[in-house]
C-alpha cells in the first residue's frame, strides 16, 4: 500500500481475510515492445511490495548470480519457463496475482511481438486498465501504437503509459515530455478515455512503488498508488439491466420441492428484489423474487457479481436466455456488424464461411456475409480492398447468425457487445469480436 505521497506503508495496515475478500479486484494488462522491461516491472511491483515468497526470492539470486547479471533480475519472476529464459523473450499471456491492503489484482502479461497480438486481445479483454511501457530513449514506436489501438478497440477504461528507462537519459524531464507529446498527438485519432503518464525505471524501482528522488520534476503518483487509487467502480455499466441464464437450478427434493432458480452472472445494471423484469427472447414479464449468493438472499447484485435469481412467476427460460429490466431492453438481431481480431494460425477469416458463435451464455452458428475492411494497425487507414484477414489481423465484418443475439454495442457494454468464434470442425477459438450494431 502506499500513503499519498506514493511511499510504502504495508507495515501500517492490519490484514484480516474477510477485509481480504470484500477488497475491489483491479485487472489490467502490461504491453510493449520488445525488451521495453514489461516483465522487470512486474516483478519490481511484487518484488517492492512484498509479494514474493523467500523460496521464489532464493531461486531469482542463484538465477541472478548464475547468468552475471549486475543487479537482481526481477524479470525471471514473470520469465518462469526454461525456454522463455532461454530465449531471453516472453512468448504467451501469464497471469499473475498479488494484493496490498487496499487492493487485489490480476496481471495479464502480454507479450511485446508483433505476431501475439492476439495474446494481447486475450489478456486485455477483461481488463480495467492498460499499463503501456515505452523505452524513454525510442519514444512512441509502431507497436506502441499497436497496442494503444487494440486498447481503444476492447474499450479499457484507463491507460498509463509507462515511460520507462528514464535512468538511461539520466532522468531528464525534456526526455518524458517529448514521450508524452507524442503519444498525446497519435492518441486523439482514437478513443481513450484516461491516459496518465509516468516516468519510471523498472529496473532500479524509481516510481514505481515509492516515489524517485531522481525526478523531483514530477508531481504524479507512483504507478502503484495510481493502481490502489484510480476509480474503477463506475467502469461497468449499472444502468442497463442485464442477467445472461447460464444454469436452471432444480434441486428436485424434498426441501426445495418447487424450487427454481437461474444462475449467471450479471452483465449490467443491478438487480434487487421487487424488480419487474422481462424474460427474452419469450418477452414474458415478471417480478424477481430473491437474489441469492451461496443460499443466503443479497440485498442487490451487480456487475460483475454471480449469483442466482429466481422469480415470482414460473417461465420457461433456459440457458442463452437473457433477464432484463422492463422497457430497457438490449438489441435482438440476427444481422450484426462487428470488429474482429482473428486467431487462427492455419487458415484466415473465410468469406461465406461458417462458424460456431458464443456471445455471453448463448451458443448459436453464424456465416460471415462481408469483409467491410482490414485495418491496417499502423497508420490507422480502413483497407477496403483487402479482405485477408490472417493471424493477428484486425478488421470490421457483417455476419448473420441462426438465432438472434441479445446485446448492446461493445462501447456501451463489454460483457453483452462482445463474442469468439469457434472452427466447428477443430474447435478451436479462430477470432475474437467486439459488436457494433
Amino acid at each position: 500500500m502506499s500513503n499519498n505521497n506514493g511511499q510504502s506503508s504495508n507495515e501500517k495496515e492490519v490484514f484480516d481475510s474477510k477485509s481480504y475478500l470484500d477488497m475491489e479486484l483491479l485487472r489490467f494488462t502490461t504491453a510493449g515492445s520488445v525488451d521495453d522491461g514489461k516483465s522487470t516491472l512486474i516483478g519490481r511491483l511484487l518484488y517492492d511490495s512484498k509479494s514474493i515468497f523467500q523460496d521464489q526470492m532464493d531461486a531469482i539470486q542463484e538465477s541472478s548470480k548464475r547468468r552475471g547479471d549486475e543487479n537482481l533480475n526481477l524479470a525471471l519472476l514473470t520469465d518462469g519457463l526454461k525456454s522463455e529464459r532461454e530465449q531471453g523473450i516472453t512468448i504467451d499471456v501469464a497471469y499473475r496475482y498479488f494484493s496490498t491492503p487496499r487492493r487485489k489484482f490480476i496481471i495479464a502479461d502480454t507479450p511485446g511481438h508483433i505476431q501475439y497480438t492476439r495474446n494481447m486481445v486475450t489478456g486485455a479483454s477483461t481488463a480495467n486498465l492498460a499499463i503501456l511501457l515505452v523505452d524513454a530513449r525510442k519514444g512512441v514506436i509502431e507497436q506502441t501504437r499497436r497496442h494503444a489501438l487494440i486498447a481503444s478497440l476492447l474499450g479499457i477504461p484507463h491507460v498509463v503509459i509507462c515511460i520507462n528507462k528514464m535512468d538511461l537519459v539520466d532522468y531528464k524531464k525534456e526526455a518524458f515530455q517529448k514521450v508524452v507529446k507524442e503519444f498525446e498527438e497519435f492518441s486523439t485519432r482514437i478513443n481513450i478515455k484516461d491516459v496518465r503518464y509516468i516516468p519510471i525505471s523498472a529496473l532500479f524501482g524509481d516510481n514505481v512503488v515509492d516515489r524517485s528522488s531522481k525526478t523531483s520534476w514530477y508531481e504524479g503518483p507512483t504507478l502503484m498508488y495510481l493502481l490502489e487509487t484510480i476509480h474503477i467502480s463506475n467502469d461497468n455499466n449499472h444502468i442497463d439491466g442485464r442477467f445472461p441464464v447460464q444454469h436452471v437450478i432444480r434441486p428436485h427434493s424434498d426441501d426445495y420441492h418447487d424450487y427454481r432458480g437461474y444462475a449467471g452472472r450479471v452483465a449490467g445494471g443491478v438487480f434487487k428484489k421487487g424488480d419487474k423484469v422481462v424474460a427474452l427472447p419469450s418477452g414474458f414479464t415478471t417480478t424477481v423474487k430473491s437474489v441469492e449468493l451461496d443460499g443466503e438472499q443479497l440485498e442487490e447484485a451487480f456487475s460483475p457479481m454471480s449469483v442466482t435469481i429466481t422469480l415470482e412467476d414460473d417461465l420457461d427460460i433456459g440457458r442463452g436466455d437473457m433477464l432484463a429490466k422492463v422497457n430497457n431492453v438490449p438489441k435482438q438481431e440476427q444481422d450484426l456488424d462487428a470488429m474482429i481480431c482473428w486467431m487462427d494460425d492455419k487458415k484466415p477469416l473465410q468469406l461465406k464461411g461458417k462458424y460456431a458463435i458464443r456471445h455471453t451464455t448463448k451458443e448459436a452458428r453464424c456465416i460471415i456475409q462481408e469483409i467491410v475492411y482490414k485495418m491496417d494497425i499502423n497508420t490507422l487507414h480502413k483497407l477496403e480492398d483487402d479482405n485477408n484477414i490472417g493471424l493477428n489481423d484486425i478488421g470490421r465484418i457483417r455476419l448473420r447468425t441462426t438465432s438472434p443475439l441479445l446485446f448492446d454495442p461493445y462501447s456501451k457494454n463489454r460483457q453483452t457487445g462482445s463474442f469468439v468464434l469457434i472452427d466447428e470442425a477443430t474447435n478451436i477459438t479462430v477470432g475474437a469480436g467486439m459488436l457494433i450494431k
